[in-house]
């Protein structure tokens, strides 16, 4: 099938909203509810195979803290695409959505991004409307919103996948 192509996707968003445990579900496909903070940065690694191509996901997994983000900036340097994640349950984890799009695209202002809604299966907690996420979507001109689950496993498989559709369409362009 030839050599992968090799895209680098960053995750970002405020600590907590579940960064890491995505990545455990869509790499291991397995929910690790008891996943510790990440502590800078942390990588992963996925093949797919994408439109008959062969795609090597290298995937940046940011520390969510303040204290991280300076080093931020550098970790984003040759992205082609990144998830901005967000809880459902705490529309407090959208306050700083202006800074974590700011962080993404320090290199490239049209760097692909994906707002992804976590924590889906907490249905009856849910307190941020689509209305509000769509709104968001158009205000910083990102591609999409997802809401997943990464304890049911609820769009992890979709959101990677569309993503790195995405960047491979716009390098043929």
């Amino acid at each position: 099938m030839g050599k992968p192509i090799v895209l680098k996707v960053v995750l970002a968003g405020e600590g907590g909203v579940g960064k890491t445990t995505l990545l455990k579900r869509y790499v291991e496909g397995k929910f690790h509810a008891d996943t510790k903070m990440t502590i800078g940065v942390e990588f992963f690694l996925k093949e797919l195979i994408l439109d008959g191509r062969n795609v090597l996901l290298q995937m940046w997994d940011f520390g969510g803290q303040d204290r991280f983000r300076f080093l931020l900036k550098s970790y984003a340097s040759g992205a082609k695409g990144a998830l901005l994640l967000f809880d459902l349950t705490r529309p407090m984890s959208l306050d700083k959505i202006d800074q974590w799009v700011n962080i993404c695209r320090s290199e490239n202002l049209d760097l692909p991004i994906i707002l992804l809604g976590t924590k889906l299966d907490l249905d009856t907690q849910i307190s941020v409307s689509d209305d509000y996420a769509e709104e968001i979507v158009e205000v910083f001109n990102l591609v999409d919103y997802i809401k997943i689950s990464s304890k049911t496993g609820e769009n992890v498989q979709e959101s990677f996948k569309r993503l790195a559709g995405h960047i491979i369409n716009n390098l043929k362009g």
